[in-house]
């Protein structure tokens, strides 16, 4: 029997590399000759720059860059196996969890050190750059990133405005006299999994402004000053990022990366489906595949890495199975993609930081009963 296992990792407690890890050691455990190929995946978020770099035979390098809250930082990013492709994790260099509760507040939070992650990818010589804009701590539509890069970003009294969505709310004009002129061969693709527009009730300020820290006052404001900052790319750079699908993603990253640095904004599965020829690996006779995330709903239709491996395995007449942390509302919807069935690893009523604390048990456990379901059916 020949079993794929590629999953996407369970945020904050197992990694998709640990997953595989786990899963391959149970297998064999159940059923020795199991050919097991291991495939971690991600689709944008957490754990994109060890699932790419580990799937490429690339490498991951440490920096240090400035945080969210303007103190200095060891971010990460990678460079695949090709050495012409960079990957980086917004979130690594100004995410939310690396700024304590009492500190959150986006009017004053940064992007610059995930500008400066790009300098590194630059000075590695890559031409490519995928990024993954999940888990922001920021609401400043990556002014901080593009002053990083080189971009004047002023006020009526020509200086650089202050970090945070408040500099927005005075920014008056856009220079790009001293861009990195790199970035002229930099292509970027990013991966976007959601289409909010800039501004509005739909917005970044709106939707995702309260997890980031900000009051119903502050939220106001930070709409405002991303529609300054719209207004001002209308004006000097000629282009409309407002109704821009995705442009309010990562508080307004996607409006600045897709304005600024001529980003392509894609669903991260995808991204990460055509950079290692996912199609393909699928396609190598597999009798089953075993993906998994950390929760299973509605939203795993939205382009989420099970159902898209769902998708392909349909394709293929390959059975998939979801190993997952939590089981929510409308699932029933993905049986009709290709999955098979979905197995939680809690056993029982727990707190979610218990399952967090013993995620690596309860996995293994579900993969083990799992497995002698299957090993029915294989004798």
């Amino acid at each position: 029997m020949k079993i794929l296992v590629a999953p996407d990792s369970f945020k904050g407690s197992i990694t998709a590399v640990e997953f595989c890890e786990i899963a391959e050691k149970v297998i064999k455990r159940v059923m020795p000759e199991t050919d097991v190929v291991k495939l971690p995946l991600a689709d944008g978020g957490e754990g994109t720059v060890e699932s790419l770099v580990s799937n490429t035979g690339g490498r991951i390098e440490k920096a240090w860059v400035m945080g969210p809250v303007g103190e200095r930082i060891e971010a990460f990013y990678g460079i695949l196996g090709d050495e012409t492709t960079g990957v980086i994790e917004m979130a690594s260099a100004s995410g939310l969890p690396l700024v304590p509760v009492e500190k959150r507040n986006p009017m004053k939070t940064t992007t610059f050190g995930t500008g400066e992650l790009i300098l590194k990818v630059l000075d590695e010589g890559c031409t490519h750059l995928i990024m993954g804009i999940g888990g922001s701590a920021t609401n400043d539509g990556g002014a901080g990133l593009l002053q990083a890069l080189g971009f004047e970003l002023l006020d009526r009294n020509g200086k650089q405005i202050a970090w945070g969505a408040e500099g927005l709310l005075v920014l008056e004009s856009i220079k790009m006299d001293k861009v990195d002129p790199r970035l002229q061969n930099l292509v970027v693709e990013v991966a976007c999994d959601v289409d909010n527009p800039l501004t509005g009730p739909n917005g970044a300020a709106a939707v995702y402004g309260p997890q980031k820290g900000a009051d119903p006052v502050m939220v106001k404001t930070m709409d405002s000053a991303l529609g300054n900052f719209a207004a001002c790319i209308q004006k000097d750079l000629q282009l409309d990022v407002a109704g821009l699908k995705g442009a309010g993603a990562a508080g307004g990253l996607g409006a600045g990366l897709s304005a600024f640095l001529k980003a392509e904004l894609k669903m991260g599965f995808e991204i990460i489906r055509e950079t290692i020829g996912l199609d393909e690996r699928i396609g190598e006779g597999f009798d089953l595949v075993i993906t998994g995330e950390g929760q299973m709903n509605s939203q795993t239709l939205r382009g989420k890495l099970p159902i898209g491996i769902a998708r392909l395995c349909k394709k293929k007449g390959i059975p998939v199975v979801a190993i997952v942390g939590s089981i929510g509302n409308g699932i029933e919807h993905l049986y009709e993609e290709g999955l098979t069935s979905v197995f939680s690893i809690v056993n029982g009523p727990m707190a979610l930081e218990d399952a967090m604390q013993n995620s690596d048990a309860l996995l293994s456990d579900t993969v083990e009963r799992l497995m002698r379901l299957v090993q029915i059916y294989s004798n």
